[in-house]
C-alpha cells in the first residue's frame, strides 16, 4: 500500500480535500478522462445488462470507469469497465478486499487497476466510511451515472454529494414503481436520462487506447463454454459472477447477462 502524494485536481471539489490517500495498482488510470457510476446493490437484470454495456463501451473510447467496488451496480461497472480500465475506491483499509464476495474482483484491480481509499492499512469498513467512501467516487468522476437507487438508499448520499459539487447526473429510464430515486431526479429535472448509450459515450470523444486490457473471464464466457468447462477453467470466478447476477446458465451453458 502507498500514499498518493500529489495533488489530485478532481478532488478540490469535496468538502475537505483529503488528509490522506492511499493506494495499490496504477496511479496513470488517475490521468484518464473519468465517469463514475454507483447504484444499488440489490438490482434488476435490466440495470446489471445496461451498466455492464455503458461501463464496456466508455472504456472503448478510453474512458476510466470509478466505482465503489461493492456488490451490485458497482461490481458490474467495474466488470464491465475490466480490472485494467477502472478504480475502485474503498471504505477500508486497500489491504483489505471488502466485501468479501468480490474479494476475486478487487484482487484483479489491484493488479491491473488502481484501489483508493481515505483508510490506512488494516482500517475496517465502518457505516461512516461508505459516505467517505461515496464522496470521494463522486469527486473523481467528471460526470455521475446512477444507474438504480430508490429513495432511501445510499445511493442518495451520492446524489446528494453530485449535487453540491455541480456535477452533472445521468440516470438510466425506468419503469414507473421501480427506481424511486432516479425517477425524481428526472421528474425534478436534475438529472438527464440516457436513453442511447452510444450518443452517451460520444461525449467523451473517440480517444484510443492502445491494448486496452478486457477482463480474459468475461471473453471466455463470450463464446458460451459449457458451465463444467467454466468451473474448470475459472471456478471461483464463476460462483462469483453467478452470485452477482453477471452470467446465468441455460441449458448447461454460460451466457453473459
Amino acid at each position: 500500500m502507498n500514499r498518493v502524494e500529489h495533488r489530485i485536481d478532481e478532488l478540490g471539489s469535496m468538502k475537505k480535500y483529503p488528509s490522506q490517500l492511499y493506494y495499490d495498482g496504477d496511479l496513470e488510470l488517475l490521468n484518464r478522462v473519468k465517469v463514475s457510476i454507483v447504484g444499488s446493490r440489490k438490482t434488476s437484470k435490466y440495470s446489471r445488462e445496461i451498466t455492464h454495456k455503458l461501463s464496456s463501451s466508455l472504456t472503448k473510447v478510453g474512458v476510466c470507469v470509478v466505482s465503489g467496488g461493492a456488490m451490485g451496480v458497482d461490481a458490474v461497472a467495474h466488470l464491465g469497465a475490466g480490472a485494467a480500465n477502472t478504480i475502485a475506491v474503498l471504505p477500508c483499509g486497500v489491504d483489505i478486499k471488502y466485501p468479501s464476495v468480490n474479494k476475486n474482483l478487487l484482487t484483479d484491480i489491484q493488479k491491473s487497476g488502481l484501489l483508493l481509499s481515505q483508510f490506512e492499512k488494516g482500517a475496517k469498513a465502518r457505516p461512516w466510511s461508505f459516505v467517505v467512501r461515496n464522496e470521494l467516487v463522486v469527486a473523481l468522476g467528471d460526470v455521475l451515472v446512477v444507474a438504480e437507487a430508490e429513495l432511501d438508499s445510499g445511493s442518495m448520499r451520492s446524489i446528494e454529494f453530485a449535487l453540491k459539487m455541480g456535477k452533472e447526473i445521468f440516470v438510466f429510464p425506468h419503469r414507473l414503481g421501480e427506481s424511486s430515486a432516479t425517477n425524481e431526479l428526472l421528474k425534478e429535472g436534475k438529472a438527464e436520462a440516457i436513453y442511447d448509450i452510444d450518443a452517451f459515450v460520444s461525449r467523451f470523444g473517440t480517444i484510443e487506447i492502445k491494448e486496452i486490457k478486457r477482463d480474459p473471464f468475461f471473453e471466455y464466457c463470450e463464446k458460451n463454454p459449457t458451465y463444467e468447462e467454466s468451473v474448470a477453467k475459472y471456478p471461483n470466478r464463476v460462483f462469483e459472477a453467478e452470485l452477482n447476477g453477471d452470467i446465468e446458465i441455460r441449458n448447461g451453458k454460460v451466457f453473459i447477462i
